[in-house]
C-alpha cells in the first residue's frame, strides 16, 4: 500500500542511504554523495530527501527551485555574482532556478532538500 504522505523518521540521523556517486565538476578534492529519495512526483516534480556529501569543492548549477535545511556538517556556497552563504546545522537557504557557483564542503554535510 502507497502512502498517503511520504515520511522518514529521525531524517537527521537515518543511515539506509543510496550511494549517488561522485559530484561533477570537482575543482578541489572528491566529494562523494549519498542520499534517500523521500518522494519524486510526476515528471520529477516536485522531488525530495535527504543528501549527504563528504569535503571537496566543485561548480554547482541549480535547474530549479531547491529549499535546503541542512542539519549536519559545513560548506560555503559562492555564487558567481559574488555572495557567499555559510551554512552549518539549523541552516536554511532556498536556492532559485538558474543559481551558478561553487559548493565547498568543508565537513560532511547532510541536507533534507525539495526540489519544485
Amino acid at each position: 500500500m502507497r502512502s498517503s504522505a511520504p515520511h522518514l523518521h529521525a531524517a537527521t540521523t537515518f543511515n539506509d542511504l543510496v550511494d549517488w556517486g561522485d559530484q561533477s565538476e570537482m575543482i578541489d578534492g572528491q566529494s562523494h554523495s549519498s542520499g534517500r529519495l523521500l518522494f519524486k512526483g510526476p515528471n520529477n516534480q516536485p522531488e525530495t530527501g535527504i543528501w549527504v556529501c563528504t569535503p571537496g569543492r566543485w561548480r554547482l548549477s541549480i535547474p530549479r527551485d531547491e529549499f535546503c535545511h541542512f542539519v549536519a556538517g559545513r560548506a560555503v556556497y559562492t555564487s558567481d555574482v559574488g555572495e557567499v552563504i555559510e551554512v552549518a546545522s539549523g541552516t536554511a537557504v532556498m536556492f532559485p532556478a538558474g543559481w551558478t557557483g561553487e559548493c565547498n564542503v568543508i565537513d560532511t554535510i547532510r541536507n533534507i532538500y525539495m526540489l519544485a
